[in-house]
């Protein structure tokens, strides 16, 4: 019984360590953007989505090592930064790929 809760352990702990990246990510990404690329594709302002990802980082720290309900609300708001936003001011800041 005890290698089934240590391999679930393992794998709650690489969920973690997964999300905990893909928010760093997100965090950083959104610091080497422009100011005016966030309200130019109409979504929050830069300063606000600074603030709810690092927000962000700080739930997932808090919630070590599992992935609880602040770790969720953690992920939900990474996924929607990286889904919807960071592709459209990507795209204003570097025109269409075509």
């Amino acid at each position: 019984m005890d290698k089934v809760y240590g391999l679930t352990g393992l794998i709650m702990v690489a969920l973690w360590l997964l999300a905990t990246s893909a928010t760093v990510f997100a965090l950083v990404h959104a610091v080497r953007q422009r100011s005016d690329a966030f309200t130019a594709v109409d979504k929050l302002t830069k300063p606000l989505w600074l603030g709810i990802l690092g927000v962000a980082i700080l739930l997932m720290l808090v919630s070590w090592p599992g992935l609880g309900l602040l770790a969720f609300i953690a992920i939900i708001a990474t996924g929607i930064y990286l889904a919807d936003v960071r592709p459209k001011v990507d795209e204003v800041q570097r025109g269409p790929r075509w």
